[in-house]
């Protein structure tokens, strides 16, 4: 015998994975070492341009009073 005429109720669960965060913040972290990396060896990747400065040993400074 078939229930064809019967009413049933349904329910439809949907799961949405939840937890997406932990993969972006694994990437921002990621990107954080990357760019402290980048930071500490700037001098080895030749990133850093070091710039001398000259400072004379002795400057002569000359006032005239009136």
């Amino acid at each position: 015998m078939a229930d064809d005429d019967v009413e049933r109720e349904r329910t439809t669960i949907v799961e949405t994975g939840g937890g997406g965060g932990g993969g972006v913040l694994a990437v921002v972290l990621l990107i954080i070492v990357v760019l402290v990396l980048l930071f500490l060896f700037r001098g080895q990747l030749g990133l850093g341009k070091s710039t001398t400065v000259n400072v004379p040993d002795k400057i002569d400074v000359n006032v005239n009073q009136h």
